[in-house]
């Protein structure tokens, strides 16, 4: 699904306040601080509770392993003053016959409320369909999550109504909120924007 230029782990995306950049053995210790906290960890449908160094150091040992597959694209938010510290993992995965993939983010509480997510999606949407194929981005969010609900609206994603899903993270079945952003709406919004920055 991904080409070769993200295949490699010097690969990493800008924007304005952060560095996206792959996850690093050297990260466990952030990734354990944000994913143990049961505010982040139960809004998402993979992070288990209670969440171990072993589930850290399993979760980049398969990100890394994914990335360089091309099969799914995992970076970390890092913010340009601390590039060594990740605030957060946004990533694209599970590309069907249909070229739809799936989107899913997450971000530890010392960052809420301060774009820094609706940034990182921003250039991470607009690289996805840049650079690979993919007609189709889908992704879901808890009803009650409204943050996350609050970036893919920002980013155009269309709401396609509840759904009942599996989480086995979160015990099984849950509703959601489904949405989705079609590559010509992004092309529309993601190039509107580009036109407004450069005349700014």
């Amino acid at each position: 699904m991904f080409p070769e230029i993200t295949r490699d782990d010097i690969f990493r995306l800008e924007t304005e306040r952060l560095w996206l950049r792959w996850p690093r053995p050297g990260d466990v210790e952030a990734i354990m601080r944000y994913a143990a906290d049961p505010e982040v960890a139960l809004k998402t449908a993979v992070i288990p509770q209670p969440y171990t160094r072993g589930d850290a150091e399993s979760f980049v040992s398969r990100a890394r392993a994914e990335n360089a597959d091309g099969e799914a694209l995992y970076l970390g938010l890092a913010p340009k003053r601390q590039p060594s510290e990740m605030l957060g993992m946004i990533a694209l995965h599970g590309a069907d016959h249909r070229g739809v993939g799936t989107l899913g983010f997450v971000l530890a509480r010392e960052a809420w409320n301060q774009g820094l997510m609706t940034e990182a999606a921003m250039g991470f949407v607009d690289l996805v369909f840049t650079i690979t194929s993919l007609q189709e981005i889908a992704s879901s969010a808890l009803p009650s999550n409204l943050a996350s609900l609050r970036v893919m609206e920002k980013l155009g994603f269309e709401k396609l109504g509840p759904a009942k899903v599996h989480w086995p993270a979160r015990g099984g079945e849950v509703t959601v909120e489904r949405t989705r952003l079609r590559r010509g709406a992004a092309h529309t919004m993601f190039g509107a924007r580009r036109r407004k920055l450069a005349s700014s």
